[in-house]
């Protein structure tokens, strides 16, 4: 049985991530900051574990903990909607520290025992902000396009070794608890100067024409983590699907 490490299980995607390769009869390493045991089958090929991305002492536990893995997936993330002016630096690297640097430290982390094995596969969960500009996002967008670029460019040296690197971009999901873990309040972060703008955009977001659910992303997880091609992007989601399509019409 191979074994899967994935961050960020307490909820939304990491929670349904872990069920679903539990379900393809894999070992799962379910991380999450505060460990939980009642939120997932019991199984003897899961293991929960206590970890905290954005803390190298707590990376290493988890690691050393879990043994050797055959797959990573970085799913652990802090939302954050807003206008930039109104975002304090204080909140925008506390977002980064999780977004990018937590996942950045992982994969370094990882990579060591990958490539003395010369096989491995490194999944990171970005967003669908990635494909196309949206409103309100700036600082989350920045945290996720920065894993966009890293990826596409750490794909190039670890498959020398054999090692896969794979991005998986879900949509919008309205069932996610993406912006509670955030700490700070949406209607902070949009001053009176700019709710004239910020309505319509909450109005379209409450009645989206399409959206991801939590099993959309698990399945594109589990692609990505098995695909054995050169495909770096994975879109997860229908909205994330008709952005990508769209985006990809742009170029073209």
């Amino acid at each position: 049985m191979k074994t899967v490490l994935i961050t960020g299980c307490s909820s939304g995607y990491g929670l349904e991530t872990a069920r679903h390769f539990l379900a393809q009869d894999w070992n799962v390493v379910a991380t999450m900051r505060t460990p939980r045991e009642d939120i997932l089958p019991r199984s003897q090929a899961l293991r929960i574990m206590p970890l905290d991305v954005t803390d190298v002492d707590s990376i290493a536990a988890a690691l050393a903990e879990a043994g050797p893995i055959d797959v990573l997936v970085n799913n652990a993330g802090i939302g954050v909607v807003g206008a930039f002016e109104a975002t304090p630096m204080e909140h925008v690297r506390k977002v980064f520290e999780t977004n990018t640097f937590g996942t950045m430290a992982m994969c370094q982390a990882v990579i060591p025992q990958f490539r003395e094995r010369r096989s491995g596969a490194i999944v990171n969960v970005t967003s669908s902000v990635t494909l196309v500009s949206m409103p309100l996002a700036a600082a989350y967008t920045a945290s996720k396009q920065a894993i966009e670029g890293f990826t596409g460019s750490l794909a190039h040296e670890l498959g020398h070794f054999g090692i896969r690197a794979k991005l998986v971009e879900p949509g919008y999901a309205p069932t996610t608890r993406f912006t509670q873990n955030s700490g700070v309040r949406i209607e902070d972060m949009i001053p009176a100067s700019y709710v004239a703008f910020a309505e319509p955009i909450f109005a379209a977001f409450a009645k989206p024409a399409l959206v991801t659910r939590e099993s959309d992303v698990a399945e594109v997880v589990w692609q990505a983590a098995n695909d054995s091609s050169g495909r770096l992007h994975f879109p997860a989601g229908a909205d994330a699907v008709a952005l990508a399509e769209m985006a990809g019409s742009r170029r073209g």
